[in-house]
């Protein structure tokens, strides 16, 4: 028993001892082979040659592959304008109309010269009696200055400013039955009521219209003048040609057609008044209205390139901005429309 444990001894402590030499001996050994055993698996880190081969590699080809990308990028840049020079987008508070709408504006604004240009062509008056019109403006103009200037300017030398424009006021006030009626035939019927209230006011306290004291009232100011031209043209009656008239001065078709009318309407040319007395009384008044007007002619002449061309486009549009204001100057009740109706009615 004794001899068995001795030997078990024996065997534990020789166990022990080759142990601890072989565990001394491999520590100090070299581990040669650790590296030719490894797998790629065990040890995914490239080493230090192989990257610095593929490293080169890999910046040759970006080199290759974006040289053509930033000569593309440098052209687009020195191309591109930058953003100081790019059109700023218009706000409301700079001001600023869009693009949309400057072209939307100046579309507009062509359309309306267009516009202005087919009403100008379609206003235009014919004139094919131009030979006699000339004659007569050259007639009409030698009369002014031979005659009827320096008559008026001797007329006005002498005779106080206040005295001619009584005179004024009362040819103005003996000329209300044209106006009354014409605003009437226009239906301009409140200007019709301001025209019978001057009269009456004129003739009474303005001593037969000598003085304008209905003037003086805010409510019975002047209105724009009526004729029978402009009624006709209020009833579409077109302008007709162009003609002068000697003496009278330059006319159209219709309005020559009104100023017979306004004859009828006219108290200096009642039936039983003598016409040497009508044709005397007319011509003071157009030497008394001449005298608050000379130099008018002689200026408008001076400015002029071609006077009778530009005295006749010049009486054209005249009458023209006249209609105008009729036709705006009309009241709210367009009785001037019952009379176009009755007309047609009675016609038909």
């Amino acid at each position: 028993m004794n001899h068995l444990k001795k030997n078990l001894v024996f065997v534990f402590i020789v166990t022990i001892f080759l142990s601890s030499f072989l565990s001394s001996g491999c520590a100090h050994k070299p581990d040669i082979n650790a590296s030719e055993v490894s797998s790629p698996a065990a040890n995914p880190q490239p080493e230090p040659q192989a990257a610095s081969d593929d490293s080169k590699t890999t910046a040759r080809k970006d080199a290759l592959t974006h040289e053509p990308e930033d000569e593309l990028d440098l052209w687009d840049k020195e191309n591109t304008p930058k953003s100081s020079e790019k059109p700023a987008a218009a706000s409301p508070e700079s001001g600023e109309k869009p693009e949309a709408e400057t072209f939307d504006e100046g579309l507009n604004d062509d359309l309306d010269i267009w516009d202005a240009q087919v009403e100008e062509e379609s206003a235009h008056v014919p004139d094919p009696l131009a030979p006699w019109n000339r004659i007569m403006f050259q007639f009409n103009d030698k009369l002014y200055f031979r005659v009827l200037k320096p008559v008026a300017k001797g007329y006005r030398a002498v005779t106080p400013e206040l005295f001619r424009i009584g005179v004024k006021n009362f040819f103005q006030n003996l000329a209300t039955p044209i106006r009354l009626v014409n605003c009437i035939l226009q239906g301009k019927i409140s200007a019709a009521e301001i025209e019978l209230a001057r009269f009456i006011v004129n003739s009474t306290a303005g001593i037969v219209g000598f003085g304008d004291v209905a003037d003086k009232d805010p409510q019975l100011k002047k209105p724009s003048e009526e004729d029978l031209g402009q009624t006709l043209a209020v009833y579409g009656v077109g302008n007709g040609f162009y003609i002068v008239w000697p003496i009278m001065g330059p006319s159209t078709l219709r309005d020559s057609a009104g100023m017979i009318g306004d004859l009828f309407l006219n108290p200096l040319s009642h039936p039983d008044m003598p016409a040497e007395a009508s044709a005397g009384i007319t011509a003071f008044e157009v030497i008394n209205e001449t005298s608050f007007r000379l130099g008018d002619y002689e200026t408008f002449k001076e400015a002029a390139i071609e006077p009778y061309e530009s005295l006749r486009d010049a009486y054209i549009q005249y009458r023209k901005k006249k209609v105008k204001d009729t036709e705006k100057g009309k009241g709210e009740k367009r009785y001037d429309i019952l009379i176009k109706d009755m007309i047609h009615k009675w016609i038909n």
